[in-house]
């Protein structure tokens, strides 16, 4: 369970606690709270200026961290089961839940969530907003996609060409309404689709499961992380979709991914127990990418256990 602040720290989160990593300065701090770590930890995301963390754990709630101070804030109910994923825009925090549900949550009113969206039939693995925060797609394992608009309780758009659960969600920030899908073991694609008006506009065969996905802020191209059989890491040009890299280095699925605020780096992170930070776009100003200089491309290692 990995993620990567606007302020360059990165949150780690594992069975004993949540962990932060700097990137300016590589300290390792962990948050020491052993009342709420009695459960699981299931996900991790901080807020877009990265002054909050919020850790959803496996009884159902929600618990809101101080950046600075690395205190408890807020402990958020209203699921019934594990959190296992979140979702930050500029004024809401979303959660959603093996019960099937995604709560919307509004730090700034005194009750838990202020709306709820009920449209899967079973756990929600897949949570991402718009980056004009007017949308927020959601992925579950009974295989659906959903676009959901911000003014409403039910969906606008129900995909329903996957065929395994969609855990990989990602959003074009250089095209309104295009968003990116990868499905599971079973379905082994990844599928592109017109939110404006409802419909897929392109769909390739990945080839192994799909476990996350994310566009490149600084360049139009995108990288997913596979499953089975050779955890790999791809780059894709879009809109040719055409293969830019692909990297290998973990040795079971790569199951977790993470962009750095520059959006050149990204990090993955696998059941093997590593963490590897690799530079694979270019940077904002720059007209040439990062893997066109093979040693950028080295992976370094970091054992987080």
């Amino acid at each position: 369970l990995v993620d990567w602040s606007s302020t360059n720290a990165l949150a780690v989160g594992l069975e004993d606690g949540v962990y932060l990593w700097s990137a300016c300065t590589s300290k390792v701090t962990k948050i020491q709270d052993s009342h709420t770590f009695l459960n699981d930890i299931a996900s991790v995301g901080w807020s877009p200026r990265g002054k909050e963390l919020a850790v959803g754990i496996t009884n159902g709630d929600v618990l809101i961290y101080d950046a600075a101070t690395l205190k408890l804030v807020r402990r958020l109910g209203g699921h019934a089961s594990r959190v296992g994923c979140v979702a930050w825009n500029s004024s809401l925090l979303s959660s959603g839940s093996r019960d099937g549900n995604i709560l919307n949550r509004d730090l700034r009113c005194q009750e838990d969530y202020v709306s709820k969206l009920s449209g899967h039939e079973q756990e929600i693995c897949g949570l991402k907003w718009s980056p004009h925060e007017n949308e927020l797609a959601s992925g579950g394992n009974d295989n659906k996609l959903l676009v959901w608009d911000t003014n409403k309780t039910t969906p606008c758009f129900e995909f329903n060409q996957h065929i395994a659960a969609v855990k990989a969600i990602t959003w074009s920030p250089h095209q309104r309404g295009l968003l990116a899908s990868g499905g599971g073991t079973a379905d082994r694609t990844i599928r592109f689709w017109n939110t404006l008006k409802g419909n897929q506009i392109n769909c390739i065969q990945a080839g192994s499961q799909v476990c996350n996905l994310a566009w490149s802020a600084n360049v139009n191209e995108l990288v997913s992380t596979h499953g089975y059989s050779q955890n790999q890491i791809i780059v894709w040009r879009y809109p040719k979709l055409s293969k830019v890299v692909m990297l290998t280095g973990h040795t079971t699925r790569v199951l977790y991914l993470s962009v750095s605020p520059s959006g050149e780096s990204i990090v993955t992170g696998a059941g093997d127990e590593t963490l590897r930070f690799w530079n694979i776009f270019p940077g904002v100003s720059s007209g040439v990418s990062s893997y066109e200089n093979p040693s950028l491309l080295s992976p370094n290692r970091l054992s987080i256990r």
